[in-house]
């Protein structure tokens, strides 16, 4: 499964977070099968939009434990545009 993971740093303040990146990497727990694919910053750096692939959604709490002290989440579980509409002809 995909999902998007919209990371809103905490203050907007993007530094301590690229610290921790930097010094600890994804923190992306031994043994997970959580997969980061891709990422965007906005602009002004106080977000990150992270596309991560994980067996469900309950997966990703045991990597996004490591960042909630920085970083407030929200998750939605998304597919590529040619999946939705082949789902969604064959109904």
């Amino acid at each position: 499964m995909l999902f998007m993971v919209i990371e809103r740093f905490k203050g907007g303040d993007p530094g301590p977070v690229g610290e921790r990146f930097h010094l600890r990497g994804r923190l992306i727990p031994e043994g997970n099968s959580i997969e980061f694919v891709a990422s965007w910053m906005t602009s002004d750096g106080a977000a990150c939009y992270q596309l991560m692939q994980a067996p469900s959604r309950d997966a990703l709490d045991s990597w996004m434990v490591n960042w909630r002290d920085l970083v407030d989440f929200d998750v939605v579980e998304v597919m590529p545009s040619a999946d939705f509409w082949a789902i969604r002809n064959a109904k």
